[in-house]
């Protein structure tokens, strides 16, 4: 299954691939670390995460008609699975995202392995990042 963003199809390839969950939430820890600090005027309820257990805070934003995101959360894992999400999603248009089919998710054998509030997180941090892209998105005429 391809997603439409080959940033996002090699992590999820690369996960897949993955036969040991320890070594894919060593990589998503791994990502969490790659993470730039997210500016403080950006933590703010707009940008909260919904139905997530720890906070998570995702910012879009459109330049030159391309997404381009930052984020937080308080929790490792939690940031890392933003971070997965965030790179894989990165210089898409905002079509891309909001069209984009969750069944990737599951693709990535992570949720085998995460607790079912995480999973559920996993999902909400990505249906958060779909709404903002739909709102960027420009008017169709």
């Amino acid at each position: 299954m391809t997603t439409g963003s080959e940033a996002l199809d090699q992590i999820v390839d690369r996960l897949r691939d993955t036969k040991d969950p320890k070594r894919r939430y060593e990589y998503v820890l791994w990502l969490a670390r790659k993470l730039e600090p997210l500016p403080e005027e950006f933590r703010q309820d707009s940008f909260k995460v919904r139905g997530c257990v720890s906070q998570v805070f995702v910012v879009g934003q459109l330049q030159d008609g391309l997404l381009h995101w930052q984020g937080d959360s308080d929790a490792l894992i939690t940031k890392g699975l933003l971070a997965l999400l965030m790179t894989g999603l990165e210089g898409l248009t905002p079509a891309q995202v909001s069209g984009l089919d969750p069944s990737f998710l599951t693709d990535t054998g992570l949720q085998a392995s995460l607790t079912p509030s995480r999973a559920n997180g996993f999902l909400n941090i990505l249906k958060m990042m779909q709404t903002q892209a739909a709102a960027l998105q420009p008017a169709n005429f």
